[in-house]
């Protein structure tokens, strides 16, 4: 098998009176489904997504995107299921709004799209104006949310942000107001801190629209390992463990490999 295939999306439609081809689509409309094409491939974080390529077709408009072979299989199942359930709720919240902004498109401007893969008899899916993959309304709601991490960078020439890179969600990109990053009198990159947030969530999954993230407060904190004040812990609930010959070995055979 190839190690690289290909996503083909191709457009139909009109721009006014002429037949959409490649010299009559915008810049602007590449840039958007460049956008959307990389979360339909990738959604995690961006600096582990595979290379992806690009050109444009005759054809009306025929996107061509190439990349490992791996996420084309996956990309293909993807929209074999969506054609199943003629639905995008199952998928994961980066995926289905990709899905819907296409959708959008097919709306406002009467587009037919085409997408299927390099595979054999690959599964194809058809978006136009008659179609409806969208997400339920109301599912997002607005939540607070206490993020732990290492912050990475903070600041940006218009829009300033915080990276923070936490064990549970990876990398995170929370949008920061200018001035409290200019007035903070510590340098805080590279150090550990807890960062409130508000945002949206998903309420039937719990997965968090990690693009709607804004600061609400900077929380310092120590993860170190102080391993006086456990000591004195230990020796005062010695006192309770009469029948444990050696304590300190009972506690740490206790703990296991877990690394305070």
């Amino acid at each position: 098998m190839d190690k690289i295939g290909f996503i083909e999306i191709r457009i139909t439609g009109t721009q006014g009176n002429l037949e959409l081809t490649p010299e009559h689509y915008d810049i602007r409309e590449i840039k958007d489904m460049l956008e959307n094409v990389e979360k339909l491939i990738y959604s995690g974080d961006k600096r582990e997504r595979p290379i992806i390529t690009y050109q444009i077709e005759s054809g009306s408009v025929k996107h061509i995107f190439k990349t490992s072979m791996q996420y084309i299989i996956a990309f293909n199942a993807i929209i074999g299921q969506i054609n199943t359930n003629r639905s995008i709720d199952f998928l994961d919240l980066p995926t289905s709004q990709a899905i819907e902004h296409i959708q959008d498109i097919a709306y406002k401007k009467g587009y037919n799209f085409d997408i299927k893969t390099s595979i054999t008899d690959s599964n194809t899916i058809h978006i136009d104006k008659s179609t409806k993959f969208l997400l339920p309304k109301n599912i997002l709601i607005d939540a607070e949310f206490y993020f732990y991490g290492k912050i990475t960078l903070g600041g940006g020439a218009r829009s300033a942000k915080i990276d923070l890179v936490t064990e549970d969600f990876g990398k995170l990109t929370i949008a920061t107001p200018q001035d409290f990053i200019a007035k903070h009198e510590t340098n805080f990159l590279y150090k550990n801190f807890c960062i409130r947030a508000i945002g949206k969530q998903r309420i039937d999954t719990g997965e968090i629209e990690r693009s709607s993230l804004k600061f609400i407060g900077l929380v310092d904190y120590n993860s170190a390992y102080d391993e006086s004040y456990l000591k004195s812990l230990r020796d005062k609930a010695k006192k309770s463990w009469g029948d444990v010959k050696d304590p300190d070995a009972w506690l740490r055979e206790m703990r296991g490999d877990y690394d305070l």
